[in-house]
């Protein structure tokens, strides 16, 4: 059974910084994509960024939404099935839950993932 447990999540002001953990288990698969989307009240869940990870080959590819390029960066720790989202200079446009999402193929739409975790809520204030 696939898991996958958010945590990093809070309150900040304006300017901060937040790490994301995505903590996944029971994916059969060597070679998966990682995502983090996230989704504010009243709008549709978008993108942020996503990587690819071959654990075979110990690849790692990223990809980033226009949202918070430049200011994301996505990593993993392969040995703990950790998937990481570091955000900086938050601004209050950034509040939104916060979720991962898991497959064996990249997407940047949310219907090519089959696997999601709860969600973290981040806050920012102005």
């Amino acid at each position: 059974q696939v898991q996958l447990v958010e945590s990093g999540g809070g309150s900040v002001q304006a300017g901060g910084s937040l790490r994301l953990s995505c903590a996944a288990s029971g994916f059969a698969y060597s070679a998966y994509c990682v995502a983090w989307f996230r989704q504010a009240p009243g709008t549709e869940r978008e993108l942020v960024a996503n990587i690819y990870l071959d654990t075979y080959t110990g690849t790692a590819n990223p990809s980033y939404a226009d949202s918070l390029r430049g200011r994301a960066t996505i990593s993993q720790d392969n040995a703990k099935r950790t998937v990481y989202l570091q955000m900086n200079s938050l601004n209050p446009e950034d509040t939104a839950m916060y979720y991962c999402a898991e497959a064996r193929g990249c997407s940047r739409l949310e219907t090519g993932f089959t696997y999601w975790g709860q969600g973290t809520q981040v806050t920012v204030s102005a």
